[in-house]
């Protein structure tokens, strides 16, 4: 672990116009934290705190209305609050991933394609990466009849071990986890607590929303908790964007 943040929060704050009612809502104001390589931070704070909204907003789905979110990238330090959608795009593609628990799984394209296609935009050989993709979905449980199926047929527990193995095979410097195991099974999630451990070994980041934090306690090193604060006004703020 360097002694420089990979990831500086500083003073970060979201706010959603509410057109029906005229008025602004508050997910969270004036957050800032360091993030440092290898280390696993978790959100903690009632529903509404903000948590969820805090994540997005570092991965850019949405647009902060104050603060700065600096990332120490390979290409150079960039304020993702700020940044254009292409680099968005490109930190993305290359050293930010973000799991939440749901899959939006596109029709007609099997399993196994959609989780080895990281390692396919990465430049992996199409014979590797349909092995590693397959390794993955074997270690996240899902059934060898089943990688050439389409994960638009799976239930949401199935659908789910898909989406985890397309977002961790490929390790990524930052990495945001949404509630990802929420539709898992006791195997599934035993497998994603070796994978996390693994990924934190080889220095990745990690910052997470867990509805059963328990699941992960042996990786925590720091927890942040939101405070739900629900403000209306009149103000008229940036917009939400997304990608």
């Amino acid at each position: 672990m360097t002694s420089t943040p990979l990831l500086r929060v500083q003073g970060l704050t979201k706010t959603f116009r509410m057109y029906h009612l005229d008025s602004m809502l508050h997910a969270f104001e004036g957050v800032s934290f360091d993030l440092f390589e290898g280390e696993f931070i978790l959100l903690r704070g009632h529903n509404g705190a903000g948590k969820s909204t805090l994540l997005r907003t570092i991965w850019r789905s949405y647009l902060p209305v104050g603060g700065h979110v600096f990332y120490r990238s390979n290409h150079g330090e960039i304020d993702l609050a700020n940044a254009a959608d292409v680099d968005i795009a490109l930190l993305r593609r290359e050293e930010i991933g973000f799991v939440t628990q749901f899959l939006n799984a596109r029709p007609r394209v099997a399993a196994q394609d959609i989780v080895a296609e990281p390692l396919l935009l990465a430049g992996v050989s199409r014979a590797e990466a349909l092995d590693q993709a397959r390794h993955w979905l074997d270690q996240f449980g899902v059934r060898p009849e089943l990688w050439r199926a389409y994960p638009s047929t799976f239930s949401g527990g199935e659908q789910q071990k898909v989406n985890l193995a397309r977002a961790l095979i490929l390790p990524q410097k930052l990495l945001l986890l949404d509630e990802p195991t929420a539709s898992l099974d006791a195997g599934a999630r035993a497998a994603l607590l070796r994978r996390l451990a693994e990924l934190k070994r080889q220095g990745v980041a990690i910052i997470g929303v867990f509805h059963h934090p328990g699941d992960v306690e042996t990786l925590i090193d720091r927890e942040i908790n939101l405070s739900t604060r629900v403000v209306a006004d009149e103000t008229t703020e940036r917009e939400d964007v997304a990608l």
